[in-house]
């Protein structure tokens, strides 16, 4: 019997260590270290022995070639569409053969409905196969039935080990092919269950090898953490090409589909779906969604522009500031940076003579946008300022710039797209940064351009 010896793999950078402690020298995390099970032999690598001469086109073995840079071909690879344009922007312009995608989020948040919703559309046009470890074949037919979908071409497989779902792959020779889910994957070579950390490891780099050898475009759904992390190593998001989140509120229909990792396009960018009955539609001016406002003119209300990927989007950011009733005032921020808020408030403070260290202050998104960039701060600081003198802002008005330390106001990357797109929606006021004022102005558009904090507050 095969002597066993252990190794110690980081949960998030999947390096090795021969023993257990505290930190991965690798990646500096801390107690991240996991331990698995090696089989002796002469190599103490988990990486199983891929059998080579089943991918097509194997004739023995094969050289290295070094080539020029000069003399790689670099025309262009014709995409694949999805036949869903939100999702076509968020992948870069559609599907690239050979390429793989790992499609992340939370239960029920719509992964499978939106894949196999895709699926059945591409079987239409092109060869495809639909892996599924988890569901049966039966649940997959009852929820294309459900949703109206055409499968009639749709070919599907059920299955959990790597290697058989190769050899499938290679007899139905498929263009595009989705394995939900890559935690349910599994080598046999490999020690370990499934979604275990060498299992998700070894599975996913079998596929990604798979995928380059034979041109074949992959979709692999992961499950993620409490944390809102894909399950597994973090090196899984490195061994594949594009990683996108699907992400939504439970008690709302809309879900956001955001690009977090992508070699063949941007990151960032965004798509924007509805949950039906039916599956996942398009929403094609998600501005209009996140600005539903009310009829009713209240304080603490202001719109502004963030960039998205490649695009503008108009959101609502809300703000509440109320007398506090405990010692330490309460700084809540939902969809922003949470540590910002102290900072913008310091310099309203400092820069603009108003104190808020004896309230409370809750600033929220509408719509469960998350905002990541900065151009949100000179906002945050109106809608803030709206709540704390009750004095409502005009709808008509659009915000945004970014408030430096000094209460300096510093322009934004795709000013004028930014307003372009608040003209588009009706808006007829704006206060920005003065670098980015267009210098030939907007239409039917008053802008105002300030340099400080104190001149955009004597603006409002």
């Amino acid at each position: 019997m095969a002597k066993i010896k252990s190794a110690y793999v980081c949960t998030d950078c999947g390096a090795e260590h021969s023993r257990w402690q505290g930190q991965c020298m690798a990646c500096s995390a801390w107690n991240t270290l996991k331990e698995i099970k090696l089989s002796s032999g002469k190599s103490s690598s988990t990486t199983p022995v891929v059998p080579t001469s089943s991918f097509k086109g194997y004739s023995g073995a094969v050289e290295a070639q070094v080539k020029h840079i000069s003399d790689v071909d670099l025309a262009e690879v014709p995409r694949i569409s999805s036949s869903m344009n939100e999702l076509d922007r968020v992948l870069g312009g559609g599907i690239v053969p050979g390429s793989v995608v790992l499609i992340g989020g939370d239960p029920g948040v719509g992964k499978s409905s939106i894949l196999l919703q895709v699926m059945c559309y591409l079987s239409i046009e092109y060869n495809v196969l639909y892996v599924t470890g988890e569901e049966s074949l039966q649940q997959v037919a009852l929820r294309a039935k459900r949703m109206q979908l055409p499968d009639e071409k749709l070919r599907l497989l059920t299955e959990t080990d790597v290697e058989l779902i190769a050899h499938a792959a290679l007899a139905e020779s498929p263009k595009i092919m989705v394995v939900d889910s890559i935690q349910t994957m599994q080598l046999a070579e490999v020690s370990g269950a499934a979604g275990g950390v060498s299992q998700v490891r070894e599975s996913a780099a079998f596929l990604t090898r798979f995928a380059k050898q034979n041109n074949i475009a992959i979709f692999l759904v992961g499950h993620v953490t409490k944390s809102g992390e894909v399950a597994g190593p973090r090196v899984l998001e490195h061994i594949v090409d594009t990683v996108v989140f699907l992400e939504g509120q439970s008690d709302s229909r809309f879900r956001t589909l955001r690009a977090i990792k992508n070699r063949f396009g941007a990151v960032n960018e965004l798509g924007v779906f509805a949950m039906t009955d039916k599956g996942m539609k398009q929403i094609k001016n998600p501005s209009a969604i996140f600005l539903s406002r009310g009829e009713e003119v209240s304080s603490g209300s202001v719109v502004m522009v963030v960039w998205e990927g490649s695009r503008p989007l108009l959101v609502e950011i809300q703000a509440l500031v109320d007398d506090s009733l405990f010692g330490a005032p309460k700084r809540v921020m939902v969809g922003l940076d949470q540590n910002r808020i102290a900072m913008l408030l310091a310099v309203m403070h400092r820069h603009g003579g108003i104190q808020a260290s004896d309230q409370d202050v809750y600033v929220n998104v509408v719509g469960g946008v998350k905002i990541t960039e900065t151009s949100a701060d000179l906002a945050v600081l109106s809608a803030i300022l709206s709540s704390m003198r009750d004095q409502p802002l005009s709808q008509e008005l659009i915000v945004f710039g970014e408030v430096g330390l000094a209460g300096e106001i510093r322009p934004v990357p795709s000013g004028q797209e930014r307003l372009f797109e608040a003209a588009k929606h009706g808006f007829k006021r704006a206060i920005v940064p003065i670098g980015n004022v267009p210098k030939n102005g907007i239409p039917n558009m008053d802008i105002i351009g300030v340099k400080s904090l104190q001149e955009a507050l004597n603006s409002l």
